[in-house]
């Protein structure tokens, strides 16, 4: 395997506190230096939401570290995958990007037995993507 990431991955929801850390937490977690991962948020909040935290420490994935980070120009055009998660039309559109969006419920508010199920979902749809991009790798 080439030293280079396979591809760059932004996930972007509006808080940046939820569901695009507990995605780029999984995407992080499972493809390790395969794959350049990010988040952001249209809106950032002021900290990781604790439930979203707690859910992913359950399984073994420690975001506790995560910072809330302000959605940039820069970071989309540094993507080869945007992926929304609720952000609307927030998220700049630059050409020869691969937009995803992921309709998921916001966890915001919610305690850990109403995340877990959010948790699980992200999660198959990360290991989706992986299965997405190393195939695409392989036809390159």
């Amino acid at each position: 395997m080439s030293s280079s990431p396979l591809a760059s991955v932004l996930f972007v929801c509006v808080h940046n506190a939820g569901r695009s850390q507990m995605a780029a937490g999984f995407l992080s977690h499972l493809a390790g230096d395969g794959i350049d991962v990010r988040s952001a948020g249209s809106v950032p909040g002021d900290q990781v939401n604790l439930a979203a935290v707690e859910a992913m420490k359950e399984v073994g994935v420690d975001i506790s570290a995560a910072t809330p980070k302000v959605l940039t120009s820069e970071a989309v055009q540094a993507s080869d995958y945007v992926i929304t998660m609720g952000c609307g039309d927030a998220c700049p559109v630059f050409p020869g990007k691969r937009y995803l969006d992921w309709a998921l419920e916001d966890p915001a508010g919610k305690g850990v037995e109403a995340v877990r199920p959010i948790r699980d979902e992200i999660k198959t749809r990360v290991e989706a993507l992986i299965a997405e991009i190393d195939a695409a790798a392989k036809q390159d």
